[in-house]
């Protein structure tokens, strides 16, 4: 399995993992997968990537701006999706390895997800690469008619934006 950076070509592999996310109930607030173009525009393009193993992609990475204010960007959302047959393979691990490592290269100082508290391997992996809890928003946003709390993650660097 190789991590390489995601291109425009791999994005209907990436929307259908995307897709298997939605599925889920618990992966995001979305109900459907964007278009490429929406996608593109909403994240960064430094760090996107793509796990893929004998041609074919397991996963993907890839961060959002948290605000358009200058003051914040370096601060980067994660977005992590593995494919249903990859998931618990350690997939996910390896691309945020590699996702931290771009953001510090693209100089982002902290990273923050949102994670629903019933995606258990989401947070285990999030904690296993060294992110932190930092706190529950409650009742944040409606999927499907019913209310979800969203749990707050952060990882700060250790080589941007510590002095």
């Amino acid at each position: 399995m190789m991590i390489r950076n995601m291109q425009a070509s791999d994005w209907e592999h990436v929307c259908q993992i995307y897709t298997e996310g939605i599925a889920t109930g618990f992966a995001t607030f979305e109900t459907n997968a964007p278009t490429y173009e929406s996608w593109d525009a909403a994240h960064v393009s430094s760090c996107r990537l793509v796990a893929e193993d004998d041609g074919v992609i397991l996963g993907w990475a890839a961060l959002s701006p948290v605000s358009s204010r200058c003051v914040y960007g370096g601060v980067g959302e994660v977005s992590v999706y593995i494919a249903a047959e990859s998931r618990g393979k350690g997939v996910g691990k390896l691309l945020l390895e590699k996702l931290i490592e771009e953001s510090e290269k693209a100089g982002f100082w902290t990273l923050q997800s949102g994670v629903f508290p019933e995606n258990k391997a989401s947070i285990k992996l999030h904690e296993n690469v060294g992110f932190r809890y930092i706190g529950k928003r409650e009742r944040v946003g409606k999927i499907h008619g019913v209310w979800k709390d969203n749990l707050l993650f952060e990882k700060r660097s250790h080589k941007v934006g510590i002095d």
